[in-house]
């Protein structure tokens, strides 16, 4: 935008990037459909979150989801959105949503060759005080050449062809990766636009913040708390660490890939499976992260090397600059001897 308020034409819309990717790839369409349709979605999504005070949608909407948390009213509107936005595009056969306990299989006269599994509204806890919260998302090939069924959404993180996360905070944006590096969009409100701010992003190799929720500290694995310890009172003498936690994951995960660092949400007593969801949150995060050149583990394995067992399983995750993350790594090996 020049200071008289027109259009630069030179800048690149994220709907013009997904024209011109598509063209490369010599595609059908059908994906730059998909994602065009959660990019309405996610402007929807924000001018929600955006007066969501004044048009009453805070508060609890009195149930609970899937995996036990709290439903908040904007999380049924989030919800709602999504699903109708990908439907109407008919680009996809399964969805599958934190919100709902089973896949949702779409009509067949709607039908397309995606599978998308997203979180609508991740971080709603944070709602009411205002703090940033996200939506994510990845997007998958049907699988199988049978009916449309949950099996299809039952495929490992490394079969992902786009996943990304949108973040409202001060400002709203998309960060997405269709597997040729990670890209991030600013919503411009004056022309309902997304705007290209940074190309082919990389996260720093190491870092000096990490991110995690000590009120666990308690119930931590050894690995964990001896490397805790190391960041905080580093015996070489250089600076320890920060400690910066949101509690919204794209809001800590989109700090970690801008600054470098390590984000940890492992498994504890209280949680020996972990508490992040596999196909909705680990994966299309941990495929960003690698995608950016970072590390994303379960503290056994690569993250999107997991087989899914079920649509709300649950993961221990620790993901970030890579020499932050093996660093840690060699803490589990220690602790496994």
């Amino acid at each position: 935008m020049s200071d008289r308020g027109s259009f630069d034409t030179n800048v690149v819309t994220l709907t013009r990037f997904l024209l011109e990717e598509g063209r490369k790839a010599k595609g059908t369409g059908e994906l730059t459909t998909l994602l065009n349709a959660m990019c309405t979605a996610v402007k929807a999504i924000s001018s929600a979150v955006r007066k969501a005070g004044i048009a009453h949608l805070y508060g609890i909407a009195g149930s609970t989801n899937v995996t036990g948390d709290q439903v908040k009213k904007l999380d049924i509107l989030t919800n709602d959105l999504v699903i109708n936005m990908i439907k109407s595009s008919f680009t996809s056969c399964v969805l599958v949503t934190e919100e709902h306990e089973n896949a949702i299989i779409v009509e067949p006269d709607r039908r397309g060759k995606y599978v998308v599994c997203f979180d609508p509204l991740d971080g709603s806890s944070n709602i009411d005080c205002l703090a940033s919260i996200g939506t994510i998302f990845a997007i998958y090939r049907k699988c199988t050449d049978s009916d449309p069924s949950e099996k299809d959404a039952l495929q490992p993180g490394r079969n992902i062809v786009a996943a990304g996360y949108a973040l409202y905070g001060s400002a709203t944006m998309i960060v997405l990766s269709t597997g040729q590096g990670v890209n991030c969009f600013m919503l411009d409100p004056a022309i309902g636009e997304f705007i290209l701010v940074d190309r082919d992003v990389k996260i720093k190799k190491k870092g000096k913040i990490y991110s995690l929720n000590e009120g666990y500290a308690l119930y931590f694995d050894p690995a964990v708390t001896e490397y805790l310890q190391k960041k905080k009172f580093p015996e070489d003498g250089s600076a320890p660490y920060s400690a910066r936690y949101v509690g919204s994951m794209v809001s800590d995960i989109h700090r970690t890939i801008a600054y470098g660092g390590i984000f940890m949400y492992p498994a504890n007593e209280k949680n020996p499976k972990g508490k992040l969801r596999l196909l909705y949150e680990c994966n299309p995060i941990a495929f960003l992260i690698e995608q950016a050149g970072g590390i994303a583990t379960t503290g056994t394995q690569r993250v999107l090397d997991v087989i899914p067992e079920s649509l709300h399983q649950r993961l221990p995750f620790v993901v970030g600059s890579p020499d932050d993350v093996e660093e840690y790594l060699s803490f589990v090996k220690k602790h496994k001897k």
